[in-house]
């Protein structure tokens, strides 16, 4: 397990040669988790804040909240325009950005070297490059815009909904030429791996 993590790690900034589903399938699964963690890590803290706002203010002005719980199931209806009980949006996107750029960093390399191993050159990593870019973009804007009690242009979340469309079909694409298997012979970036 230590050559495992050690292999990786030595290698995130290496680009050339091959590797198999098995090693990169295993280290894309233990960068998904430490980003999954990650996130619950910085993100809990904010939205439990965020919660325990509505409920101060529930509490307080009864006349301006609803609140319901059940089995499973507890929701707090707030009426009238309070933007001050919302999360930090912009941290929010900022902190996520980071952590999109730190899992870039951990499987790129990897993920390069597995399309390699597939006959495919690393660059078809970047089909859904833009449309993260957008959705970063756009998707702090429209937030923006519902947060100050705005009517959320209507342009701007279906340029969003598309762009997220299209994001995942490349997302999609990019995830079946990593799935698929290794060519059994050498090719123009090297001999199979020997795992």
């Amino acid at each position: 397990m230590i050559e495992f993590f050690g292999y990786h790690l030595r290698n995130l900034a290496n680009f050339s040669g091959r590797e198999s589903q098995k090693r990169f399938w295993l280290w894309g699964a233990f960068a998904l988790g430490l980003t999954f963690v990650m996130g619950a890590i910085v993100f809990m803290p904010r939205f439990t804040d965020a919660m325990n706002r509505m409920q101060r203010f529930a509490m307080e002005h009864p006349e301006s909240a609803t609140v319901e719980s059940g089995p499973g199931h507890y929701s707090i209806q707030i009426d009238g325009h309070h933007p001050e009980l919302m999360p930090d949006m912009d941290r929010f996107f900022y902190t996520l950005m980071g952590i999109t750029a730190f899992v870039t960093v951990l499987i790129g390399a990897a993920a390069v070297r597995r399309l390699h191993d597939t006959g495919r050159r690393g660059w078809w990593l970047l089909l859904p490059v833009p449309f993260v870019t957008v959705g970063y973009t756009v998707a702090p804007d429209l937030f923006e815009q519902v947060v100050a009690g705005d009517a959320a242009s209507f342009r701007l979340f279906v340029l969003l909904f598309f762009n997220n469309l299209i994001y995942m079909v490349m997302l999609a694409v990019v995830v079946i030429f990593l799935a698929l298997p290794g060519r059994p012979d050498a090719n123009r970036f090297g001999p199979p791996p020997a795992d």
